[in-house]
């Protein structure tokens, strides 16, 4: 039994803790607020666009673009926001900005454009009237992307596929197949993030001007950077992305989609560094590819021309057309002159485009228009 000394020890250690004043906690510190995202690049009501970059501590900012011959200065904001408006004209241009000497993609912009380096954004400005790589308001197709194992290369790849509006209810229709190759800055992606192929044949299909087809892209870097470093003799590269092409990326596409197998209903096209590997592996394989197209385009090699050149006839009998075009001011123009001219001295049946413009994406978007609509057409009689 507790005696009464005992008790009150115990109902003193029960007693309820706020009979006691409390003291009161500090205010907590208040969130730091999270910086407001920069809008960048921003097209304005007016048609112009202006770009921002947060570099509280740059010296100098400048944006550098494909619609302009000269850099854009930005200015600086007391907030170490810098900006600057300008004029773009109207196309799907590559721009970077250049901080205290220093090339950089915009980092408020997710377009980026696919390359082995990524260093340029994207920067899209429709026109008026939509052009063919604008997106409207038509049918449009679907873009795919595989990743498989290459047994010609022992290493994983990737594919994109891309497939006509009206492929997937029209399950009983074969449809041609073009391989479509991009140049050696970039990658398999390029021509969709950047080129706007899928948008360019949705749109010429709606108008009527070119046939449905499946386009296949695949990355026409055989090798990675190390082994290129290591061993960078053309000759393999090509001799590698042939096997690739022939034992598994080809094979893939047609175990997957319904595309025709006979060479009137199939083409290689690519442009600088893939309008090489289109010329080169196309021109070596006739009973594969009866369209092949070069956009400036590096040229075939000795063996490759002189396999070619020997048997104009065949080379006839076999091409549906062989389709080249370059830009005056683009630094394969020569070349591509030089390799016209044999071909037009044996006899070969060519379309050769010498047109305005350069190196670039804006002249090669618009090959890209003229090309497709000559495909996969009932031969003239």
């Amino acid at each position: 039994m507790k005696t009464p000394r005992t008790l009150a020890v115990a109902l003193a250690l029960l007693a309820p803790l706020t009979a006691f004043p409390q003291a009161t906690p500090p205010p907590a510190a208040p969130a730091a607020a999270r910086p407001v995202p920069v809008v960048s690049p921003e097209i304005n009501a007016d048609g112009t666009v202006t770009f921002r970059l947060r570099a509280p501590n740059a010296k100098a900012v400048t944006v550098r673009g494909q619609w302009a011959k000269d850099p854009l200065p930005l200015t600086r904001a007391d907030s170490g926001l810098w900006s600057a408006t300008t004029s773009v004209t109207a196309g799907v241009w590559e721009y970077s900005f250049n901080v205290d000497g220093l090339a950089m993609i915009d980092p408020g912009n997710t377009a980026i454009k696919p390359m082995r380096e990524p260093r340029t954004s994207i920067l899209h400005v429709a026109a008026p009237t939509p052009q063919p790589w604008d997106f409207q308001d038509i049918p449009h197709g679907t873009v795919h992307q595989h990743s498989y194992r290459s047994t010609a290369l022992g290493r994983a790849r990737e594919v994109v596929v891309y497939t006509p509006p009206g492929y997937e209810t029209s399950p009983d229709k074969k449809y041609p197949l073009l391989v479509l190759q991009h140049g050696s800055g970039d990658n398999h992606q390029t021509w969709v993030a950047h080129g706007k192929a899928h948008w360019i044949l949705d749109s010429l299909i709606a108008a009527g001007r070119a046939r449905a087809m499946v386009i296949m892209m695949i990355d026409g870097h055989p090798f990675t950077p190390a082994a290129m470093r290591d061993n960078p003799a053309r000759g393999a590269a090509m001799d590698a992305f042939r096997r690739e092409l022939f034992a598994d990326a080809i094979p893939l596409v047609e175990a997957r989609y319904r595309v025709a197998s006979e060479p009137a209903q199939r083409g290689i096209v690519g442009l600088s560094m893939g309008g090489g590997q289109s010329l080169t592996v196309g021109l070596g394989a006739l009973d594969r590819f009866a369209y092949i197209g070069s956009f400036s385009g590096a040229t075939p090699d000795d063996t490759t021309t002189a396999s070619l050149l020997a048997d104009p006839a065949r080379a006839n009998s076999q091409l549906r057309l062989l389709w080249l075009a370059c830009g005056r001011d683009d630094s394969l123009h020569t070349r591509n002159e030089e390799f016209v001219a044999k071909l037009k001295a044996a006899g070969i049946r060519h379309e050769w485009h010498l047109t305005a413009g350069n190196h670039s994406w804006p002249v090669w978007r618009d090959y890209l228009v003229d090309f497709l609509p000559l495909l996969f057409q009932p031969p003239a009689r």
